[in-house]
């Protein structure tokens, strides 16, 4: 990506990039943008209530900065949006209606009518909305799911230690939502049941969820959030009848174990069993981060003119979070 200097004319074929946040994700995804040399974009503006926060930050990338969202109306084309939850429909609804292409960071809100809101605005006026889901960009869950064919059993763990700076959202909405989507992305079933057990610990929300889904196919997913936990675990493992498959997010490390051989044998003693297995391990690209495909896809999708079609698949990871928390009787951030 090229950094232009404050007051410089972008070329006409470039496109003029703000995003709404500068805190701790909206800054690595100016950090990302600034990191894109082969799509022809320009970080032109960013914008936060705290001013002097965005000041620094556009100074440092030679952006423009205002203290409040709508300054970026008229300056830009897209917006990424890393505002509070709470605020991710009001804020998205008034890019949409002016005309941008809005990446709204996950989840899109904390109402499932209201995300359906965003997707009819954007279909309307012809605009790309992209819900920053993350970890589908993930070398190594790209790689997966081309592997998983008929998965019996899914196991995610995606524990941590407490952040103070995430105060609207739950591990739920913030984190196990992250394996909801890529479990339901992989099995394209009915849910026949859910159940969830979990609740606040260390603050108001919910601190530790534990979630089981089960398929109509028979596949059972159980999921672990913790924010609790001081070791900081992502992991995935999948069963399938031939192969024990493990994925390891923060490394994007991927190995599938299978059954090499077996044999019986009959000591003095007894009749003991042996079994042999084999590891193997799937190259992984990681020579970019997942922010950024995600970012270059957004924009190679608005070059393109493509928009999601399939809204409620898109949302579905959404609509079992908000199932789980209701079990967990537990509420979704109060929107503004």
């Amino acid at each position: 990506m090229t950094l232009f200097a404050k007051g410089d004319t972008l070329p006409m074929t470039s496109i003029r990039m703000g995003v709404v946040g500068v805190g701790h994700m909206g800054s690595y995804h100016v950090a990302a943008l600034s990191e894109l040399m082969d799509v022809d974009v320009g970080l032109v503006a960013v914008a936060d209530q705290d001013f002097g926060r965005a000041r620094e930050i556009a100074d440092r990338y030679g952006a423009e900065a205002f203290p409040h969202a709508s300054g970026l109306i008229g300056k830009v084309d897209a917006v990424v949006i890393a505002v509070p939850t709470p605020d991710h429909h009001p804020v998205s609804r008034m890019f949409l209606n002016a005309g941008l292409h809005v990446l709204v960071e996950k989840p899109i809100s904390n109402q499932l009518d209201k995300a359906r809101d965003l997707f009819e605005v954007a279909r309307k006026n012809s605009l790309v909305l992209h819900v920053g889901h993350v970890e589908r960009f993930n070398g190594a869950v790209q790689e997966m799911v081309q592997i998983v064919q008929e998965p019996l059993l899914i196991e995610c763990r995606r524990l941590g230690p407490f952040a103070a700076r995430i105060r609207e959202d739950g591990v739920v909405l913030d984190v196990m939502i992250h394996d909801l989507d890529i479990v339901l992305r992989m099995v394209e079933e009915e849910i026949v049941s859910i159940s969830a057990v979990g609740g606040p610990v260390l603050s108001d929300r919910d601190d530790v969820a534990i979630v089981q889904l089960r398929f109509s196919g028979g596949c059972v997913a159980n999921l672990t959030a913790s924010r609790v936990t001081q070791s900081k675990i992502r992991t995935m493992a999948i069963s399938q009848l031939d192969s024990y498959i493990f994925l390891d997010y923060a490394d994007q490390e991927l190995r599938i174990h299978r059954q090499a051989s077996s044999e019986h044998y009959l000591t003095r003693e007894e009749l003991k069993y042996r079994e042999q297995t084999q590891v193997e391990r799937v190259f992984v690209h990681k020579d970019e981060n997942p922010l950024k495909l995600e970012l270059r896809h957004f924009i190679q999708n608005i070059r393109s003119g493509q928009i999601i079609e399939d809204v409620e698949r898109e949302l579905r990871s959404l609509d079992v979070a908000l199932h789980v928390l209701e079990l967990l009787n537990v509420p979704a951030p109060v929107s503004n």
